[in-house]
This record gives C-alpha cells, sequence and structure tokens, in this order.
C-alpha cells in the first residue's frame, strides 16, 4: 500500500471499470450510504445522491428584493442571480420569481459551457443545480426568503 504524499487528502476512489462491472451495486452504494469518487484514466467525479446533494447545497438560498409600485404592483429581484419580475401581489411576485428560477436554471443547463465559463455566471452554478434538482415548484418556492 502506498500511503499518500503529505498535504494529500486520502480518498475512496473507484476505478471506473469496477464501476462499470457492478453498476446496480454502486447506484444501490451511493443512493443509500454514501458518495463514491470515480477515476477513469486520469479523469475523476462525484457520484452523489440527491438527497446528500441537496444537503451540501443547503446554504444556497434565494433572497427575494421587492418594493410596492406606486400602480400598486411589486416588483423584485433575487439578490443571488438577478432575475426580475412584477406581478399583481406578493404571492404572484413569488410565482412569476419561481418561473424565472426555472427558465433561467434550464438555459444556463442547456449553455453550460458559456454561462458556468463566464465570470458573472459561474458563481451562480450551486444556485442552478439548487434549483434542478427540486421535485417542484412549491420546492423551489420554498428556497426564496422575502
Amino acid at each position: 500500500m502506498t500511503l499518500p504524499k503529505e498535504g494529500v487528502i486520502m480518498r475512496e476512489v473507484i476505478n471506473a471499470t469496477d464501476a462499470r462491472k457492478e453498476w446496480g451495486s454502486f447506484i444501490d452504494n451511493v443512493v443509500r450510504f454514501k458518495p463514491s469518487v470515480i477515476k477513469r484514466n486520469r479523469d475523476y467525479l462525484a457520484a452523489i445522491s440527491l438527497e446528500h446533494f441537496d444537503l451540501v447545497l443547503t446554504p444556497y438560498r434565494f433572497t427575494l428584493e421587492y418594493e410596492k409600485e406606486a400602480d400598486g404592483s411589486f416588483s423584485g429581484s433575487l439578490k443571488e442571480l438577478d432575475l426580475l419580475a412584477n406581478a399583481d401581489s406578493l404571492e404572484a411576485l413569488k410565482t412569476e420569481i419561481v418561473q424565472e428560477l426555472v427558465e433561467y436554471a434550464h438555459e444556463y443547463m442547456n449553455e453550460f459551457d458559456k454561462y458556468y465559463n463566464a465570470p458573472n455566471r459561474k458563481p451562480h452554478f450551486p444556485y442552478v443545480m439548487r434549483v434542478i434538482i427540486q421535485k417542484d415548484k412549491e420546492a423551489i418556492r420554498s428556497l426564496i426568503d422575502a
């Protein structure tokens, strides 16, 4: 057994060939027990259940900043992503913002290379993933603090 160099964190790494041979067992282990790291040639990737991933992303919530307009409507934006919306009521504004979040998250993922590599959009990635892994719009809505 070779010990890691000083300063290197030891981690359990599964060879991609071994994971592929036992794919069902590998998935069961990741979902039911713990995340895993897979190595293929010089590339590494993490496999993590959505439950565990959601926990990792817990700090990533949204702050809705809003104001009541002269016409009685509400205008607001998400501090973290600069998404804007306007609606007749605060509840309707939250619904609009959720829709904007869903659309932005899908656009981000569909054009991942462009968005992730843009310096002003790279920090959006964990917020986008937080939206993507939610079960429904109500779960997304619960991530918004107003």
